[in-house]
């Protein structure tokens, strides 16, 4: 079984392994920019479990920024019956695409 980590980043948990690529709430890094997220709350390496509480001590998971970018639009509409009510907007959110390059626990 291949090594993995459970991280939280953005207020959201994310099962990762290496070389794994995922979309994360926005970070403010450039693109080709490393990121260490120290948020570990699980770690496995294939054979044995760590499971933090509530983190892994000295556990850290590197990526590498590929993108910054705006998820597609989501439409928000609002709406009272019978009483001319009605509201539209949009929202895009910001996200990083990120590349997982190492786990250390």
């Amino acid at each position: 079984m291949e090594a993995y980590a459970v991280i939280e980043t953005g207020g959201k948990q994310y099962r990762v392994e290496k070389d794994t690529v995922l979309s994360v709430e926005l970070l403010g890094t450039e693109a080709g920019e490393t990121v260490e997220f120290d948020q570990v709350l699980a770690v496995s390496d294939g054979s044995e479990l760590t499971v933090g509480a509530p983190v892994v001590a000295n556990a850290k998971v590197t990526a590498k920024v590929i993108e910054n970018y705006r998820d597609d639009k989501v439409v928000v509409f609002k709406k009272k019956r019978r009483k001319g009510y009605r509201k539209k907007a949009g929202h895009r959110q910001g996200l990083t695409k990120v590349k997982v390059e190492s786990i250390s626990a």
